[in-house]
C-alpha cells in the first residue's frame, strides 16, 4: 500500500469525524480513476466508497495534494444527502429542507 494512499485514508477519516459523519460505513479502494479521487455514496445504507487513484499519470503527479483530495471527498460526503435530494425528480420541499437543516447543524458545529 502506498504512503499516499495511507495518508489519504487517514486524512479522510480525520475530516469524517470533524464533520460528524461517523454514521457512515466507509470503504477505501486504491484503483485506477479518471481523477485524483472519487466517492460513491449509498445514502440509504449509509455507506461510502472512496477511491484513490492508483495509476496517476506522470503529468498529473505534480498537482496531487493528498490531504486536499481527502478533504474534498469528505466534503462530498458532508453534502451527499442534500445532493441526493436535489437529484430526485420529485423531491419534496420537506426533503430539501431536512437535508439543508442537517448540513447547517453540522456546519454550526464546525464554526463554533
Amino acid at each position: 500500500m502506498s504512503k499516499d494512499f495511507e495518508l489519504f485514508q487517514s486524512e479522510f477519516k480525520k475530516w469524517q469525524v470533524k464533520f460528524g459523519l461517523t454514521g457512515y460505513k466507509v470503504y477505501f479502494k486504491h484503483e485506477p480513476l479518471d481523477s485524483f479521487a472519487d466517492i460513491r455514496i449509498n445514502q440509504g445504507d449509509m455507506v461510502a466508497t472512496i477511491g484513490f487513484n492508483s495509476d496517476l499519470p506522470d503529468k498529473d503527479k505534480p498537482f496531487l495534494d493528498v490531504k486536499c483530495s481527502a478533504k474534498h471527498e469528505a466534503l462530498h460526503l458532508l453534502i451527499g444527502r442534500l445532493e441526493m435530494a436535489g437529484h430526485y425528480r420529485y423531491s419534496s420541499e420537506h426533503e430539501i429542507w431536512e437535508a439543508s437543516e442537517e448540513l447547517v447543524h453540522r456546519l454550526e458545529g464546525l464554526l463554533t
